[in-house]
Order: structure tokens, then sequence, then C-alpha cells
């Protein structure tokens, strides 16, 4: 039998709404969103601004833990269980903010309840799993990505303008596009797990799948 590839250890998926979405919060969409996106950028230290594009939301650096992170990895080849906990936590919560804000769900992002966004990310062992040396280079490493991304972000802007009318008139978000703006979201994830948060060395695949 053919063996089937280890799964990537960063999964998204997003539950479809499969019913008439607020056509009003949908309109008000960038209004609604500013409590929690205040809430949010309390929690990253503030490093939130209306300058930014909704494909950065989640990547508040200034909350993660990321430079003691390649530090310890480095130095003790270790990954504290309550350092993953937290970036997990904060990348959930960001997430669910990302998909209120381009609209896949018109339910308000809890700051700690999964709701219809389920992200799971595998704990490393550093000593087994990680490279010590990698978490210094990785972020060079995703330049590719990056590049790939900026444009697909450019599609995914047109996408999302042409959803919110696609909401507005009829209460439901096309499928394929509910689709490839999940499957950004997800790229942008794992290659925020490879390059900041360090829990993979497995390269990201070039795919929104």
């Amino acid at each position: 039998m053919t063996e089937m590839p280890e799964a990537y250890p960063l999964t998204l998926s997003v539950d479809y709404p499969d019913r008439k979405l607020n056509r009003l919060t949908t309109f008000f969409r960038l209004i609604t969103a500013i409590p929690i996106w205040i809430v949010l950028g309390l929690v990253v230290g503030g490093t939130f601004g209306w300058e930014q594009d909704p494909w950065t939301f989640e990547w508040g650096y200034g909350g993660l833990v990321v430079l003691p992170t390649v530090l310890l990895i480095l130095f003790r080849q270790k990954y504290p269980g309550w350092w993953f906990d937290w970036n997990l936590a904060l990348t959930r919560f960001g997430t669910r903010f990302g998909a209120y804000l381009t609209l896949l769900t018109d339910v308000y992002p809890s700051t700690d309840e999964e709701q219809a966004v389920h992200l799971d990310i595998r704990y490393p062992d550093a000593k087994a799993d990680l490279n010590r040396w990698l978490p210094l280079i990785k972020w060079l490493l995703a330049i590719p990505h990056y590049i790939v991304l900026f444009f697909l972000g450019i599609a995914g802007i047109v996408v999302l303008i042409i959803a919110w009318f696609a909401i507005l008139f009829t209460g439901r978000y096309p499928r394929s596009m509910f689709d490839f703006i999940v499957g950004i979201i997800r790229w942008w994830l794992r290659v925020l797990a490879y390059a900041f948060l360090l829990v993979t060395d497995r390269y990201p695949p070039f795919s929104l799948e």
C-alpha cells in the first residue's frame, strides 16, 4: 500500500456558514470589529493599527514568544510548554479575529472559545524534531512564501470585496471564495508556524489546501 504523507503539524479548518449571514454586521464589519481589535492589539503589545492589512493581523510579534524561543532552541534544545501554549492561544485568538474580519463568520470572536475556527498545532519535541541552528535562518528561508503570499493577499482582497457584496445581496458567502480566503489564512499560518512559532523544521507547502 502507498504510504500517506504525514500531515503538516499545523492544521486549520473553518466551518462553512450554511445559512444566511447577518447583512447588517457584514456591512459595518470594520466598525463592529473595533472593540475586539483593540483587545487583540493590547494583548500583542499595541502592534496593531489601521494601516495594516487583513493578511497581517495575526502576526503581532510583540505578543508571540519568538526571540526567547530561538535562544532556548539554540542553546538548550528546549521549547517550554507554556511558551508554546501561549503562542497557540494567541494565534487561535488572532485567527478567530481574522475569520470575523474577512467575513468567514458573523459570530463575534471569542477570546478563548474555539467557535467555528479550528486551529491545531502539534507541540514539538525540540531535541528530536528541531534543528538547533535553523531558527536563525528560517525567516530568511521563508522569503519565497512572502512573495507568493503578497500576490495572494492582493487577490484575496479583491475576492473579499466581491464576497462582501455577495453577502449583502444574497446573505451567502460563495463557497469557492470562502475556501480561497481560508486557504490564504491557512498558508500564512503554516509559514508562521515554520518561521516564527518555530514548531517545525518541515518547510511549508506551496498550497492553499
